[in-house]
């Protein structure tokens, strides 16, 4: 069994800042049309707004051709059961539901709006949902009470011709159905056969139930469990959802039911179910623990009495995670793109073995980079696909878009199904499965990491973050005192546990003098009482020091000075590369496309030299994060037109790179925007680059540092970085008033860089 990792954590400061850091919430409105001049207005509004108003009258259907009706989702709740909060009231469940919305978007590109109505009138809210129905292309309810969920949902299926999905219910009962799918196909049982026991008699178990049983398992087979015990035929006070799964039998008691079962399903409370149960249930048992946060029994007690058992919960640190982030975001998906009337059965069973057959295809490269370099293998151990796997929205969204069709709800015909697998891959956010990625990879090998402006607050929290996250060992450069203070200020105990390094540790400081002594005496003359000084005065030079003597593996700075300070210090401890040179690279994302951007911080005026190197360091860079580097190297000029002196060191780069023969695409000198864009390919269709680049060289820092923080300015675009490629250390450098999460997100670049990369072969020392 894999070693259980802990559990990520954190405050509740810490969740409150983030929730009111910038605009207060999780969403917000963009236009997605330009809105800048006085004819904008007049087509947006009025006059030009009744053109549509007029044709949607007449065809309520074309409302998803000039609205946002196909691609918006509501997502509504009454607050009555708030992840295992309980009854919270409507305004508190606010947060869960942005938070749903956020998903929705990051997952599967779809504009979600959360409604909150504040009722525990079931006719009330039905009537509010249908008299608003019409705005949505779809409605998730979400945290709403037993039996009310159950009603709700029925009433607005029948009023409403979008689909109304209750994720409680239905997003577990997929899930759980491919998990199960797959445990049968590993232990050699049939669906038909298998008997089956479910502890709890809520939403989610009753959803799960009925698919099991719309799947093929017999109703006599199933035996489900409330809190007063079997579901039994002839037993009181039973409603009617839980009347149509009792069944004639004489067992009352879980310890009964078990037995000799082939299956046990939990979605009720913690440690419900002991060894001595487990011992008792059918050769190679199935047990999904379901109860969050705490299983009805833990897997490795099911271990350690059973070694013939797959094992499932709700939990991220263990084995097969049955987690509805794997499934509502794409089935939703399918469901707005061929504008389906309702999601039926036909629909979560084709995303149950969609779920399913993807476990076990082989996972390709690029999917194994998604998650940090893992590479699962169908079996007791992974039954479920990760909600990190990015190839979920391609497989996904078809397979429920197939049997809309099929069955008749759909409303618009997809024909090319590889076309649109393919413009379902482009919907993914790339910088999130880049990070992903990366924070995967260095969890299993965690590094110690120096984080040299420890008394900065967003440094600190990132540290604290990193910490928590399971990412490494964060090392402080700060003052003990201050770190004390300033935990308190962000809602931490001021004896929580992180390592604190200072001038005051009189051993390394002498190692760290001597050390820029032997370095230093024959470049800048320097005594080693001067060496001592910039050690003990400085951090960043400190911070150098403990990474490129070897008691740190990496470092992140800045922040509380400019870039450029930051840099000198480091380059006066560490060269560069060996036959590299040291530039700065962003990562940038926006709608779904990621381009790497150099020079960002280093050379002003690079030669065509340079910049040959810079693109071949580029390339092997982009190749790292998974991708197949197409070099643009980008000019106010393209191929020539207008031919001036600023162009010479780009025309000659592209020769150096023609006579090194170098392995990946390139082309230059090029403008930014027939680069990337595809409109570009039929006026320059002798270059494979026009409108394919990913990676953009820039012809000087001024140019590079302007149009990325226009961008990073002015626009949705993402940013990682910017990265220092080329040093001799695994050593990041923050901008002046980065956010935690920027330098998080550095820290963990840093430190995936000392594993992927041996230094200590440009050490000299």
């Amino acid at each position: 069994m894999k070693k259980k990792s802990k559990i990520e954590r954190y405050t509740d400061q810490e969740a409150l800042d983030y929730h009111n850091s910038g605009k207060s919430g999780k969403i917000e409105i963009l236009s997605s049309k330009p809105m800048t001049s006085k004819r904008d207005l007049a087509l947006a509004y009025s006059p030009g707004v009744a053109a549509p108003v007029k044709v949607i009258a007449e065809n309520p259907d074309a409302a998803y051709d000039y609205t946002t009706k196909g691609n918006l989702v509501a997502v509504i709740s009454n607050g009555s059961a708030i992840l295992g909060l309980g009854n919270l009231g409507a305004l508190a469940s606010k947060p869960v539901m942005e938070g749903k919305a956020v998903l929705f978007k990051r997952f599967a590109d779809i504009d979600a709006i959360d409604l909150e109505i504040d009722s525990s009138d079931s006719k009330e809210i039905i009537n509010c949902i249908s008299s608003l129905g019409k705005s949505f292309g779809g409605i998730n309810l979400e945290d709403i009470a037993a039996p009310d969920c159950f009603i709700i949902e029925q009433k607005l299926k029948e009023k409403l011709d979008i689909p109304i999905f209750h994720d409680d219910q239905h997003g577990t009962a997929i899930i759980t159905l491919a998990a199960l799918i797959n445990a049968l196909d590993i232990s050699g049982k049939s669906i038909k056969n298998i008997k089956i026991v479910v502890n709890g008699a809520g939403a989610s178990a009753i959803a799960c139930t009925n698919l099991f049983k719309s799947n093929g398992v017999p109703n006599e087979n199933i035996i489900m469990l409330d809190t007063k015990g079997v579901l039994y035929q002839g037993r009181d006070n039973l409603d009617q959802w839980k009347s149509a799964h009792a069944i004639d039998t004489k067992l009352r008691t879980l310890s009964e039911a078990i037995k000799g079962a082939d299956v046990f399903l939990g979605l009720s409370a913690k440690n419900v179910v002991s060894k001595e149960m487990v011992k008792s249930m059918a050769k190679n048992p199935i047990i999904f623990a379901c109860a969050n946060p705490d299983p009805e029994i833990k897997p490795e007690d099911v271990h350690e009495v059973r070694s013939d058992a797959i094992v499932a919960t709700g939990r991220s640190d263990y084995p097969n995670q049955v987690n509805n982030l794997i499934g509502f975001p794409y089935i939703f998906r399918g469901a707005l793109d061929v504008r389906a009337k309702t999601i039926n059965e036909e629909m979560k069973v084709a995303a149950a073995h969609a779920i399913a057959e993807l476990a076990r295809e082989n996972v390709p490269d690029e999917v194994a980079a998604a998650m940090g370099g893992e590479r699962p293998k169908y079996g007791k151990e992974y039954i479920i696909p990760s909600t990190f796997d990015p190839r979920l929205i391609s497989v996904i969204p078809i397979s429920v878009a197939k049997a809309a069709m099929e069955t008749g709800v759909a409303r618009k015909k997809i024909d090319d199904l590889e076309l649109y697998k393919e413009q379902l891959r482009q919907r993914l956010d790339p910088s999130v499965t880049i990070m992903q990625g990366i924070n995967s990879q260095i969890k299993k090998n965690k590094k110690r990491v120096v984080f040299a402006d420890g008394e900065d607050e967003n440094t600190l929290k990132a540290a604290i973050a990193f910490k928590n996250n399971g990412l490494g060992h964060p090392i402080l450069i700060a003052k003990k005192e201050i770190v004390k203070e300033k935990l308190k200020e962000i809602g931490l105990d001021e004896n929580y546990k992180i390592e604190i390094i200072n001038s005051t540790d009189n051993d390394k400081r002498k190692k760290y003098a001597h050390f820029l002594y032997e370095k230093m005496q024959r470049k800048e003359g320097l005594l080693e009482r001067d060496c001592d000084r910039l050690v003990r005065n400085d951090r960043v030079v400190w911070g150098t020091c403990m990474v490129s003597c070897g008691d740190a593996d990496a470092m992140v700075s800045g922040n509380t000075r400019r870039y450029t300070s930051t840099l000198d210090k480091v380059k006066r401890v560490v060269d560069p590369r060996s036959g590299e040179i040291i530039f700065g690279l962003n990562i940038m994302v926006n709608r779904g496309r990621t381009v790497f951007v150099a020079d960002i911080t280093v050379h002003e005026i690079p030669s065509a030299d340079q910049l040959a190197q810079i693109a071949m360091s580029c390339a092997r860079v982009a190749r790292l994060f998974g991708f197949d580097p197409k070099v643009a190297l980008l000019s106010h000029s393209t191929f020539g037109t207008p031919k001036t002196k600023a162009t010479k060191n780009l025309r000659e780069a592209i020769e150096i790179l023609k006579e090194k023969k170098v392995d990946f695409k390139f082309d230059g000198e090029m403008q930014p925007d027939v680069a990337l864009n595809e409109e570009y390919k039929e006026l320059y269709p002798f270059s494979e680059i026009v409108g394919n680049a990913n990676v953009l060289v820039m012809p000087g820092k001024h140019s590079a540092a302007i149009s990325y923080k226009l961008m990073k300015s002015l626009s949705a675009v993402k940013v990682v970085g910017p990265l220092l490629v080329g040093l001799g250390e695994a050593i990041e450098i923050a901008p002046l008033r980065s956010s935690t999460s920027d330098i998080l997100n550095l820290a963990s670049v840093a430190a995936y860089s000392s594993e992927i990369i041996d230094y200590k072969k440009n050490r000299k020392n």
